[in-house]
């Protein structure tokens, strides 16, 4: 079953450690904005959306890294933040 997160990625720094952690997982993961959907495993494709905007991150595997970052980077928690 695939399962969706809405992330904010707000810095290249953020980005370059989503995607590490994306690229580590055995399963595919995917990360959307509007109508745009890019492997969540490519900082190019990561860095070609949006990232003004909350991002919908799919994928359908279990990985503790994975979800450690999606907590972290949760559009709910940084917005509120920012």
């Amino acid at each position: 079953m695939k399962r969706q997160r809405k992330i904010k990625l707000t810095s290249i720094m953020d980005v370059k450690e989503f995607v590490t952690v994306a690229g580590e997982c055995d399963f595919d993961v995917s990360i959307f904005c509007n109508h745009m959907i890019v492997d969540a495993k490519s900082v190019l494709g990561v860095l070609s959306l949006d990232l003004s905007k909350a991002l919908m991150v799919e994928y359908d595997g279990n990985d503790r890294a994975l979800e450690e970052i999606l907590d972290a980077k949760d559009a709910a928690k940084v917005t509120a933040v920012a």
